[in-house]
């Protein structure tokens, strides 16, 4: 904060340059985070979660593998929805303690989302889809259909998952991006006054 005083002993406190500067740097903060369009990518993130949740539903009533036995698609689906809601939560309140939070959960979610796609890829590597046996009726056995569902269902996971990686990797890059440019500027809270305000002699009696 600066001092001025002038002839007639009036006192004008000036603005202080610094938090000038930090209003500017939080405002430019925000304007950055929302040119990222976050609240875009985290409905994306939400949606993805539930297409994964609602599509790995059927695969408790086809052959059970390893892809249902560690509950991939529930605990990614989770991981991916709890990253979609903090990055709408950053679009509505930009902050730097909210930035960190998505930055962490969108981290967590593309580490999480590599780990399931592997899991996906072995699982359909070992569980191949069984051929066809005829039976009396004609038609192919049960064994035949429940493998080739499970199959659908698993390579339409791992292609939710794979663009949910690449949404996660997105918003880690553009949040550290930000997080970097503007970090200095967060242990600043307060702001001064928007104008000069000046004191006149009897007001400093």
């Amino acid at each position: 904060m600066s001092v001025a005083v002038s002839r007639d002993l009036t006192v004008q406190v000036l603005e202080d340059t610094n938090v000038v500067k930090l209003i500017d740097r939080q405002q430019a903060l925000r304007t950055a985070i929302q040119r990222g369009e976050p609240k875009c990518l985290g409905v994306s993130q939400v949606m993805l979660g539930l297409m994964v949740m609602s599509y790995s539903i059927p695969l408790h009533f086809t052959v059970l593998t390893e892809v249902v036995n560690l509950g991939v698609p529930w605990w990614s689906g989770l991981t991916f929805i709890t990253a979609g809601t903090v990055a709408i939560v950053l679009d509505k309140h930009c902050t730097m303690k909210i930035l960190r939070v998505c930055l962490i959960a969108s981290g967590v979610s593309t580490v999480l989302s590599v780990v399931a796609v592997i899991i996906y890829s072995v699982d359909i590597n070992r569980n191949p889809e069984l051929p066809c046996v005829k039976t009396s009726r004609g038609a192919c056995n049960e064994e035949h259909y429940a493998t080739t569902l499970s199959r659908g269902l698993k390579s339409s996971l791992l292609l939710f998952t794979l663009a949910q990686t690449a949404i996660s990797a997105i918003v880690c890059f553009l949040l550290f991006k930000q997080r970097r440019s503007f970090g200095p500027y967060a242990s600043l809270t307060h702001a001064a006054p928007s104008s000069p305000t000046s004191f006149s002699p009897s007001d400093l009696n």
